[in-house]
């Protein structure tokens, strides 16, 4: 079982995904950082200073103290029940950037990988009546022809 299970793991296939799904977390990390802290504040500024993360609504106050909250994290401190549309807001960004950039790298991948070698043909046409017979053959199937001559 052991080495049925080395076997599995060295193959290269997998051996791709795993280094695939590390790299794409980090990446995703990255792409957080850029949208919490570098893409969502100039826009937040742009619409009269709204901090997209503390965008929220209460469902039901919190027990240790009542609405209202200026923050979420005071909404959470609280125990509030909130519905926090400001992080979604913010993962719909990270998610479209994400996408973005796996499209392109398809999109580079693609152009860089050679063009596939067009596959010999397998039938030819009959001299004769014109139909599609397999290249190796000696006599067409439609009109009897001997094709040795042809």
């Amino acid at each position: 079982m052991f080495r049925e299970f080395k076997a599995f793991i060295m193959r290269g296939n997998v051996l791709d995904l795993a280094v695939g799904i590390i790299i794409g977390a980090a990446f995703g990390a990255i792409v957080k950082s850029l949208v919490d802290d570098v893409l969502m504040p100039p826009v937040g500024l742009a619409l009269g200073s709204v901090d997209f993360s503390n965008l929220f609504v209460v469902l039901k106050e919190g027990a240790k103290a009542a609405a209202p909250y200026a923050t979420l994290a005071d909404a959470r401190a609280a125990g509030a029940v909130t519905l926090n549309y400001g992080l979604f807001i913010n993962n719909i960004v990270t998610f479209i950037i994400v996408a973005f950039a796996i499209f392109l790298v398809v999109r580079t991948a693609n152009r860089l990988r050679p063009p596939e070698a067009a596959a010999a043909p397998n039938t030819r046409d009959c001299p004769y009546c014109r139909m599609p017979i397999p290249v190796g053959a000696t006599r067409c199937p439609q009109c009897t022809s001997d094709l040795t001559s042809a």
